[in-house]
C-alpha cells in the first residue's frame, strides 16, 4: 500500500491526539463510576466492601455531563 502511514494523516493525528485520549479519560470514568455504585449496592445489600473502594467525586468525573 502506498501512501503515508494512518498517524500521518490529519485523521490518524486527530485519532490518537484526541480520539484516543478522550477514549481512556471516558473508560477511567466508567470505571471510577462502576466501582462507586459496587459499593452503594453491596451498602444497601449489607455485605462487606469489596476490593473496589468508592472514591471521592473530583471534577473530572462530571465531565461531559
Amino acid at each position: 500500500m502506498s501512501g503515508p502511514a494512518f498517524f500521518q494523516t490529519h485523521m490518524g493525528q486527530r485519532f490518537y491526539e484526541s480520539t484516543m485520549p478522550q477514549l481512556v479519560r471516558q473508560m477511567k470514568r466508567l470505571n471510577d463510576n462502576l466501582e462507586r455504585l459496587v459499593a452503594v449496592v453491596e451498602h444497601h445489600a449489607g455485605q462487606q466492601p469489596s476490593s473496589a473502594e468508592p472514591m471521592a467525586r473530583t471534577p473530572e468525573d462530571s465531565e461531559g455531563e
